[in-house]
């Protein structure tokens, strides 16, 4: 398979690979936009650092994420690129990829009209899944031994998040409850933007990688494979990716800055370093793994983990319901669009 630049570029003479990528950077540059601004959230909202720089430090970390964390493990990227069969039809399977990718704009768009919440990796293997059944025909699109890892994710990002952020907001209690409060704050006001940066490159290194993926499975189907047999990833394309995802995050977020880190919990120092600490370990762990998981729940899950510790009470439960509607409304939703848009796309094109 020619995954060399020059080939990238002369792929992009097939109308469905252009629309393909180009829907691929537009989903990754608004992941970069409204998801990266989790990462810094408990750190602006604590004071540890200013709105501003704190986006370009998480524009920064993300970048280095997408390219440093893909040369040492892209299991991530292999997940994506095979847990679903579009079968032997290179170009029939680029015209489905091309409808999944649609879909997700579509239902990001329809769910924001509705006020339902969406998570673009949620999304993105719904839209891959939906689109594998129309091509198939049947569930047989779908390789259950790379799926399954969707359920694991699904089940990490809420459980061990939130475990994790429990007990290192508890470990930093017990060990800090003897010391001067005044140097802890100053302390951990400095440590939080070690963890800021921590999330930030491990939400580069997660997110990224998925949509590396779906670029990997684009080129193949142009060179008229029916899978990305190859994973040795070009640094090119990490380069074009966490470029892509930088300047997303660049763009802002402080509304989404607002509603994670002070809607939610009411943070101190200490426990905005043990969230994003918390957060930053989960996703490492998924990552190595190769399960793909949402950051944002990763990250929420953490900081309602740190706010048990003080009481249950102080735990905005609308945040929960609203990862729930996530999983409820997601995947049928946008695999069920995706679904008919590949049905549609294959007629018409």
């Amino acid at each position: 398979m020619d995954i060399s630049l020059s080939g990238f570029l002369q792929s992009l003479a097939n109308p469905a690979m252009l629309t393909t990528v180009v829907l691929t950077l537009g989903v990754i540059f608004v992941n970069g936009w409204t998801d990266a601004p989790n990462a810094i959230a408990t750190t602006v909202t604590t004071r540890g650092m200013a709105a501003k720089p704190a986006i370009i430090m998480s524009a920064v970390f993300n970048f280095l994420g997408v390219l440093i964390m893909t040369q040492i493990n892209a299991s991530v990227a292999e997940t994506i690129s095979n847990m679903v069969d579009f079968g032997g039809d290179a170009h029939a399977s680029m015209i489905a990829l091309a409808a999944a990718l649609f879909s997700i704009v579509v239902y990001s768009v329809g769910a924001s009209i509705f006020g339902i919440p969406t998570s673009e990796s949620h999304s993105l293997i719904a839209g891959l899944t939906g689109a594998a059944i129309a091509i198939q025909g049947s569930f047989k699109g779908i390789n259950w031994n790379e799926w399954i890892k969707v359920l694991y994710g699904m089940v990490l990002s809420l459980v061990l998040g939130f475990a994790l952020g429990w007990i290192i907001c508890k470990c930093v209690i017990l060990i800090c409850q003897s010391m001067d409060r005044r140097k802890t704050n100053r302390f951990f006001s400095g440590a939080q933007i070690a963890g800021a940066a921590a999330m930030s490159f491990m939400h580069g290194a997660q997110d990224g990688q998925k949509f590396i993926g779906v670029l990997l499975l684009g080129m193949a189907f142009v060179n008229g494979q029916s899978s990305a047999t190859s994973m040795l990833i070009p640094v090119w394309l990490m380069m074009l990716c966490s470029i892509t995802m930088g300047v997303g995050t660049s763009v802002g977020g402080e509304k989404i800055i607002k509603s994670v880190g002070m809607d939610m919990v009411k943070l101190e120092p200490f426990q905005g370093f043990s969230s994003d600490l918390a957060g930053a370990i989960s996703i490492l762990i998924s990552t190595l793994y190769g399960i793909p998981i949402s950051t944002t729940h990763a990250k929420t899950s953490s900081i309602m983990g740190v706010g048990a510790v003080k009481r249950l009470s102080s735990i905005n439960l609308n945040v929960v319901k609203d990862m729930v509607l996530t999983w409820i409304f997601t995947f049928p939703g946008c695999g069920l669009i995706a679904y008919l848009m590949a049905k549609l796309f294959l007629l018409v094109f």
